[in-house]
């Protein structure tokens, strides 16, 4: 505006021509030529009226007016149609202006049509900066009020959580309450919510809670095992929100508002005692939130749903996705892995070796570098220990097996009656048959170093001699006192049958 009034000055008060103004203002002569035109077609002299010598916003508002807006020929575009069909794939507003102008022929031209639809988007209630494809995004989050709920024993109040999930393009929403929200809880929710859907989406866009996210980073956030394998199962990818960019899930936001507003607030004068019940009473509301027609769009998120996100959803699985929790562990020196106080055996050839444990409610499995090594049902008693023999090396796998009392008799057996009668007798001979374990196995053994023939004689010289013991048997062979011709007894000519002689069924 100061050009202008200079402009003007020097061309009414100084008399100078549109050159010599032109020259001294570092302008074109057409530019002052269009300054004094639109002077006149003001209406204005000089000196300019009062109102006007020191106002410039009013000055360029009588200079500058807006041009006035001719009606549309032939009828103005259904703008919520159009915002409607833009959404779908491959749809552009070209197309949809060629549409236009296929039922208009009289209608604006595409650059207005476009502008136009600028304008009236940017008057919606929702941002423009994602541009949502249907069946493509699930965003998931917590919603941060919760609801009471009475245990009927007790009287006490017990908070549960409320999930909520939406589609991008219709916003089709999905609510449920849990107690917590751990893993188990958060896993849950999504298989109940795509079961809600009957169908898969392309990605999930969770917060960065713990349970879905193990360490946030804005290029390369760290996903929770359990979530990913949750994933990998269903073939979506997870791509976290941003942390503290509520924008990035302004779908979830939204419909946790509305969750709260049309959900909880209308439950918070009723009193439930059990999650079963509270959710049923959430599941009638949540008919009810997705049925509220669109204050702006035709329809409402149940419509748009089926009409854009259902053709695009994927086929579900056969089963449902089962919870599984990993756990990353360290196998001791006995090569067990520890998992809620029950230790699972691995090979002993990854001792002290770090390993990943994939936990569900019947199955344990222990994976090294991505292969399983080991596979265990899940026990639930604690501080107890579930070994394959298999796993054990082979120095501990006999020492396992030889204290097996029915191996040491059948062991014994086939060494001989006499060896079978001393084994029987050391198992017997003790309050508890552990306490004669390595005696068993001390006896049992010398038949590999001096042969089982030689052990047979040893333990029937050691039954004639009343001394059936590990020590007496070990002297024999040592000796070779086994391989000696046996003397005739003192008392052979004693009757056989008598009431101090046990005979050698005893040892039987």
């Amino acid at each position: 505006m100061r050009k202008i009034r200079e402009v003007l000055r020097l061309h009414f008060e100084c008399d100078r021509s549109h050159r010599e103004i032109a020259q001294a203002m570092g302008t074109s002569t057409s530019t002052v030529w269009q300054y004094l035109r639109r002077v006149r077609l003001a209406g204005l002299n000089w000196p300019l009226p009062a109102d006007l010598q020191t106002d410039d916003v009013a000055l360029e508002a009588r200079l500058y007016p807006p041009p006035t807006q001719r009606e549309p020929p032939c009828g103005m575009p259904h703008w919520p149609t159009v915002h409607r069909e833009i959404g779908r794939p491959g749809v552009t507003l070209d197309l949809l202006w060629q549409e236009y102008r296929a039922q208009h022929p009289d209608g604006f031209g595409y650059s207005w049509f476009c502008k136009a639809y600028q304008e009236w988007a940017q008057r919606l209630p929702v941002t423009l900066r994602q541009t949502h494809v249907p069946g493509q995004k699930l965003f998931v989050d917590y919603s941060g009020k919760k609801l009471g709920i009475v245990n009927p024993d007790t009287g006490e109040i017990r908070e549960a959580e409320l999930f909520v999930a939406a589609l991008g393009v219709s916003g089709y929403t999905f609510a449920e309450l849990t107690w917590t929200q751990q893993l188990p809880d958060w896993i849950g929710s999504h298989v109940r919510a795509f079961a809600f859907y009957e169908g898969l989406c392309e990605v999930l866009v969770p917060d960065n809670l713990r349970s879905g996210v193990s360490k946030a980073n804005f290029y390369e956030p760290e996903i929770n095992p359990t979530y990913q394998e949750m994933a990998t199962y269903y073939s979506v990818a997870v791509i976290p929100a941003r942390a503290r960019k509520p924008r990035d899930k302004a779908k979830a936001e939204l419909s946790v508002l509305l969750a709260q507003r049309w959900i909880l607030a209308k439950l918070r004068n009723q009193r439930f005692f059990s999650l079963y019940t509270a959710n049923r009473a959430v599941a009638a509301l949540l008919v009810e939130l997705n049925n509220r027609p669109f204050k702006k769009l035709p329809g409402c998120r149940r419509s748009a749903f089926e009409e854009f996100d259902r053709p695009a959803l994927r086929p579900l699985p056969a089963k449902p996705y089962q919870y599984a929790e990993w756990i990353t562990a360290r196998v001791g020196p006995d090569y067990h892995v520890a998992v809620d106080e029950h230790y699972y055996s691995v090979s002993y050839r990854y001792a002290r070796e770090q390993v990943n444990v994939r936990v569900t409610i019947n199955t344990v499995e222990i994976f090294h570098r991505g292969q399983r090594i080991a596979a265990h049902g899940k026990s639930a008693r604690r501080r107890f220990h579930t070994t394959i023999d298999a796993h054990m090396p082979p120095e501990h796998q006999a020492v396992v097996e030889g204290c097996d009392p029915q191996r040491l008799r059948n062991w014994a057996i086939d060494v001989g009656p006499h060896t079978a009668a001393v084994i029987q007798h050391l198992l017997g001979a003790r309050k508890h048959p552990q306490q004669a374990y390595r005696a068993c196995l001390g006896v049992l053994r010398m038949g590999k170093d001096y042969g089982r023939d030689r052990l047979e004689a040893a333990c029937r010289r050691a039954i004639d001699l009343k001394a059936p013991n590990y020590k007496f048997i070990a002297s024999t062979l040592k000796n070779g006192l086994d391989r000696e011709p046996e003397t005739a007894s003192v008392q052979a000519d004693l009757p056989l049958v008598h009431t101090n002689v046990r005979g050698p069924s005893y040892y039987h």
